[in-house]
């Protein structure tokens, strides 16, 4: 489906949901969530959520999960999504055409942020991102925060790239970019790439590869820090309104909501400064998008 469809599609979905946001307090809240689960399992998680935050609310919750990221964006900077689920890079983003503000952010293991790995076979000579000069690679995708911005910002800072573009290290059609950070795992277990460029939990956790696929993998190498996601709030919504839904998300740091908040948001939720949690990573883009 063409971009301009979803966005229709988006706009009749919600839009009459929130006309009255213009008058006052909205008399429905639009959150959106990024489409990165199974389809059957964020079903569930959606309604969950919105019987959740309905009855701390006192007011009707529609939970949405559009087709990408940028739809999110939309609604936020067209006042039809109130809340987004977003990575980092997608709120310096929306922050950037003054759609959205930081609201709440993840917390992992005791901080808002998480690093970036390169994984490789078990059996593999490297030890560090150094020793892959000139062989093929594969990032998690072309927008991942944590699967191709941050592991470049690395190469730039380590002196192994002048530009943003990949294959000056890597060499000439030795960079893949896969659908998401399985996808880039998938290559390296084939033998199509040497290592892939992906989240800390993808190696290190029980969520997203069989045991037998984690055994026949090593990390050579980390970077970051990488932000962790956030929670971003239109940026038309009053004060009094971001109140209350940030004290209603809050409650779901408490002991008895945990199961339900880590499979929506992965960990606990906190605030932080926008400009600090986000400042290191601006630069990663800018040099992206600067130096191609």
């Amino acid at each position: 489906m063409k971009a301009g469809l979803i966005l229709a599609f988006l706009a009749a979905l919600v839009l009459p949901l929130t006309l009255p946001a213009a008058q006052g307090s909205p008399a429905r809240v639009v959150i959106a969530l990024k489409p990165d689960k199974d389809p059957e399992l964020m079903a569930q998680e959606r309604k969950s959520l919105s019987a959740y935050l309905s009855e701390r609310l006192g007011k009707p919750v529609d939970v949405i999960i559009p087709l990408t990221s940028a739809v999110i964006l939309e609604g936020l900077a067209n006042g039809t999504v109130d809340l987004g689920y977003l990575s980092a890079t997608d709120m310096v983003n929306a922050r950037k055409i003054g759609a959205a503000d930081l609201l709440l952010a993840g917390e992992i293991n005791g901080k808002p942020s998480y690093p970036s790995y390169w994984v490789a076979l078990k059996d593999k000579p490297y030890t560090k991102v150094e020793d892959l000069r000139g062989k093929p690679v594969a990032f998690a995708s072309r927008t991942s925060t944590s699967g191709y911005v941050i592991p470049m910002w690395d190469l730039k800072q380590k002196g192994l790239v002048a530009t943003a573009n990949a294959e000056e290290f890597f060499g000439r059609n030795h960079v893949i970019y896969g659908t998401g950070y399985v996808s880039a795992i998938e290559r390296v277990l084939s033998g199509e790439a040497e290592a892939a460029a992906v989240s800390y939990y993808v190696l290190d956790e029980d969520k997203h590869l069989t045991a037998e696929q984690r055994g026949r993998l090593k990390r050579i190498a980390t970077q970051g820090p990488v932000p962790t996601h956030v929670i971003a709030v239109r940026a038309s919504l009053s004060p009094a309104d971001r109140a209350s839904l940030k004290t209603a998300l809050e409650t779901l740091n408490a002991p008895e909501n945990h199961a339900l908040r880590d499979r929506l948001f992965t960990s606990k939720l906190i605030s932080v400064d926008a400009d600090t949690h986000l400042g290191g990573l601006r630069a990663a883009l800018e040099f992206l998008s600067n130096a191609r």
